[in-house]
């Protein structure tokens, strides 16, 4: 009997001094690592005049995903501190199914500019953090908080009407390419067009596409009430994931272009959405 209590014993006693099933009474302790946020968007911005364009505004990425860092540190008692840097972009485009009018009637356009559109959605985020720490155990815990922060949206769009299909990226830029045949060997002959000048002085040039490239920013508040569970997995390695709303508003005129001045009759549009981080971090 004796023997049977020792055997119970000791493996129990070492299972129970690997894992303290006790939260802790002083919390400390701090930590850094990469942390990616993904934002479920209600809606992006000036979606409907996107749709107008041709563009599919559903390729976009959503949830929107922001590449980023994160910190945090205890400050008093149970509470913590933090911040929060990320960026992270989306874009669409297409090739216009352009019409033309030749000799009155109109057929389709089958050459090699025909115009290519593309929006692309940046997105760049710096916050703070505050939050109430409530241990459950001495390696988990949960807590509530809030972040705080600017952020600066920017909607380039870009129309240009130069090599926008697969096949025109690979053709010869300064002529044409025929096969022949030379002396029996299947080669080819590049013809180009040269400027003016005599055969030792020549100009080979390609033909210069349009392109228009408009850039929308704008800068808002961005808040985020969240809670969060944090695991200790090493000593040193740890995982935290937070679920929560993210909102912050670009009010109507407040967009510019190109960085420069504002647009009187630009839209009001409400960066939203629920949200979802991970963590990876390297500390306590």
């Amino acid at each position: 009997m004796k023997k049977i209590f020792i055997y119970i014993t000791i493996p129990l006693t070492f299972s129970l001094s690997q894992f303290d099933l006790y939260p802790v009474t002083d919390f400390f302790g701090g930590g850094i690592g990469y942390s990616p946020m993904y934002i479920s968007l209600e809606e992006f911005p000036a979606a409907d005049r996107l749709q107008a364009l041709g563009l599919n505004t559903d390729n976009f990425n959503n949830p929107f995903v922001v590449h980023g860092g994160e910190g945090f540190a205890h400050m008093t008692g149970k509470w913590r501190i933090g911040g929060y840097a990320g960026f992270g972009s989306t874009s669409t485009s297409t090739v216009a199914n352009a019409l033309v009018n030749i000799g009155n009637v109109v057929q389709q356009y089958t050459g090699s500019d025909a115009p290519t559109i593309e929006a692309k959605i940046t997105l760049s985020l710096g916050a703070g953090s505050v939050e109430y720490v409530m241990p459950i155990f001495q390696d988990l815990e949960i807590s509530a908080g809030a972040m705080m922060g600017l952020g600066r949206l920017n909607l380039s769009l870009e129309q240009s009407s130069t090599l926008t299909n697969w096949n025109s990226i690979f053709g010869y830029s300064f002529g044409t390419v025929d096969t022949v045949t030379v002396d029996g060997v299947l080669t080819y002959k590049y013809t180009s067009s040269a400027g003016s000048g005599d055969s030792t002085d020549y100009s080979f040039v390609t033909e210069n596409g349009k392109i228009t490239l408009s850039d929308l920013s704008g800068t808002f508040f961005n808040f985020q009430p969240y809670v969060a569970i944090k695991w200790q997995l090493l000593d040193r390695v740890g995982l935290r994931i937070s679920a929560g709303f993210n909102k912050g508003t670009i009010g109507q005129g407040r967009w510019k272009l190109n960085g420069r001045n504002f647009i009187a009759d630009s839209e009001e549009y409400i960066f939203r959405g629920t949200s979802f981080r991970t963590m990876i971090y390297l500390g306590l």
